[in-house]
C-alpha cells in the first residue's frame, strides 16, 4: 500500500504555511460534521422505516476510550510560545480524545450506512461493489446474507427509438 508522505517536509515548511494550514484541519470538519450527522440520522430513519434490522451504531465505530494514545494527565505539549493553543494540554486533550476518534468513526459510520443502502437498493453488481462487503444486507426472502450483488432481471425495459421495446 502506498503511504501518504507528510513528516519529512513538515519542518521545512515555512511557519506562514503552519500558520495558515492549520486551521484548514478543522473548518472542514466544522462545516461538514452538521449535514454528516443530519445524512446519518435521515439514512438510519430510512433503513428503520423499510424495516431495517441489527444496524451496528454509532457507537460501535468510536474507539475505546482507553485505547487512545495518552491518558488526559499524560497528554504531551510542545515547547513553544505560550500564546500557540498546542502549548497547552487541553489542546491535545481535544484533538486526541474527541476530535480525531469522534470525526473518524462519524464519516465511517457514514459511508457504512450509504454501504447498506447501495447494497439493498442497488441492482447492479458493478466493480466496486464486493468492496461494500462490511454493510452486508439479508435477503428478504431467504434471510441468507448478501453482499449486494443481487442482479434484478429485465428490471429496466430497453428504449429504441423513443419507444419501448
Amino acid at each position: 500500500m502506498d503511504r501518504v508522505r507528510i513528516g519529512c517536509n513538515y519542518v521545512k515548511q515555512p511557519l506562514w504555511k503552519v500558520i495558515l494550514g492549520v486551521p484548514l484541519i478543522y473548518l472542514p470538519i466544522l462545516t461538514t460534521v452538521p449535514f454528516v450527522v443530519m445524512g446519518v440520522l435521515l439514512i438510519r430513519a430510512h433503513l428503520k422505516f423499510i424495516g431495517g434490522m441489527e444496524i451496528k451504531s454509532y457507537g460501535e465505530f468510536v474507539p475505546s476510550w482507553v485505547s487512545h494514545r495518552y491518558g488526559n494527565h499524560e497528554q504531551p505539549t510542545i515547547n513553544i510560545s505560550r500564546f500557540h493553543p498546542a502549548h497547552y494540554r487541553f489542546f491535545w486533550v481535544l484533538n486526541c480524545k474527541h476530535y480525531c476518534p469522534m470525526s473518524v468513526a462519524l464519516f465511517k459510520y457514514a459511508v457504512y450506512l450509504v454501504e447498506i443502502v447501495e447494497n439493498w437498493w442497488c441492482p447492479f453488481a458493478h466493480d466496486k461493489k464486493p468492496t461494500y462487503a462490511a454493510a452486508p444486507t439479508a435477503s428478504p426472502t431467504t434471510g441468507k446474507i448478501r453482499s449486494g450483488t443481487r442482479r434484478v432481471k429485465n428490471q429496466f425495459q430497453p428504449y429504441k427509438q423513443g419507444r419501448i421495446v
